[in-house]
């Protein structure tokens, strides 16, 4: 996939998402989400914000955090989440369609990576399927693998085999873990949970 291509899967893929948001009722968007210590409502507010963070507001909200960026993500999130109406956080997920903003240190892979996997971390404990692309999954899978930060996949899975059953694509060495590209970009990323592949 070239750059144009990339950025065309996440506009897909933030559409994806917004329509998914518009049809949960209010009780879903107050449950957990897969991504530790965020509700559903949390997650949409952190994608809803992804235009808005330029390099001076990065500055004055790691600031604020007191340069922990986990926190920094975290907070602003549930800060944006708890003063816009759920209509409004849907709203500001479909204004993301067409934005080519990247945080410092990221690109358009590592926001298609973001919305792939922000948008199971919302499907999967509500129950609802939500299709991620083969490719796109891939090309998110191979980003998470290299990139060290904020993951840290090849240490945390160091030790381990891993290849997709539904593409190309095998790293590492010792016991081996299988799953569609889509479950092991899930488990690269910190969600134990779908983790059910082992072989």
């Amino acid at each position: 996939m070239d750059t144009q291509q990339i950025w065309h899967a996440v506009d897909l893929e933030r559409l994806a998402f917004a329509d998914l948001l518009e049809g949960l009722s209010d009780m879903d968007w107050e449950l957990d989400s897969l991504c530790g210590q965020w509700t559903v409502r949390d997650v949409a507010a952190h994608v809803a914000l992804q235009p808005r963070n330029t390099v001076g507001r990065l500055v004055i909200d790691l600031a604020r955090s007191r340069g922990n960026i986990d926190a920094m993500i975290r907070d602003t999130a549930i800060k944006y989440g708890r003063v816009h109406s759920v209509e409004e956080l849907v709203a500001g997920v479909r204004a993301t369609v067409g934005s080519r903003v990247t945080p410092i240190g990221t690109g358009p892979v590592d926001q298609l990576t973001d919305i792939l996997v922000h948008a199971q971390d919302v499907a999967i404990p509500l129950g609802i399927a939500h299709e991620m692309p083969t490719n796109a999954a891939r090309l998110a899978l191979e980003r998470v693998w290299v990139k060290s930060f904020p993951f840290h996949a090849r240490k945390k899975l160091a030790g381990y085999r891993l290849r997709t059953t539904d593409t190309a694509w095998e790293v590492g060495d010792g016991p081996l873990l299988t799953g569609p590209a889509s479950a092991l970009l899930l488990l690269v990323t910190g969600r134990q949970t779908v983790a059910t592949f082992r072989a």
